[in-house]
């Protein structure tokens, strides 16, 4: 296609900025896939029912199958790749490993970033509380039970963090 029909975009993701020339048709998820090479955003439904490419834009969860990249362009986005710091996993992260809040993991990336929303948000919430923030995101392995544990624990990891950093 004629480069007159693209548009620069600049998306800090991840700490990172990223500038690229994109069709204004492109999602947020093809731009943070294709154009930028992190698949940790995984494409499932295009149709924002799934939540499997759910990311952080400006520090609120959003499909990125609905969000234009020139819609975000001059954002901070904050993919799964972001949220552990370096080899060290983020507590949401560790929690999803211990109470086997994945199976396939494909739902996995878009399941976290809620819960750092949530929890984010609301540092101790109720059971009800978490699987209403977690309604908009498809699980077809795990029967959500151990989702809900794996958060119930994250926010346990992340009180702890918090009440260790004000010491």
């Amino acid at each position: 296609m004629d480069g007159a029909w693209k548009k620069k975009v600049s998306i800090r993701v991840n700490g990172v900025e990223h500038s690229r020339e994109v069709e204004p048709r492109v999602l947020l998820v093809h731009f943070l896939r294709d154009a930028i090479g992190l698949t940790g955003t995984h494409t499932g439904c295009e149709t924002s029912i799934c939540g499997a490419c759910t990311v952080m834009l400006n520090d609120t969860a959003v499909k990125s199958c609905t969000v234009l990249a020139v819609q975000a362009d001059g954002a901070d986005v904050l993919t799964i790749e972001g949220l552990a710091k370096g080899e060290t996993l983020h507590p949401i992260q560790e929690a999803f490993w211990e109470c086997h809040g994945l199976q396939c993991g494909y739902c996995t990336p878009g399941m976290i970033l809620t819960t750092h929303q949530l929890l984010m948000r609301n540092p101790q919430p109720s059971e009800d509380e978490i699987r209403h923030a977690l309604d908009g995101n498809l699980c077809r392995c795990t029967g959500y039970q151990h989702i809900v544990d794996s958060v119930q624990l994250a926010a346990k990891k992340m009180g702890r963090k918090a009440v260790r950093r004000r010491r």
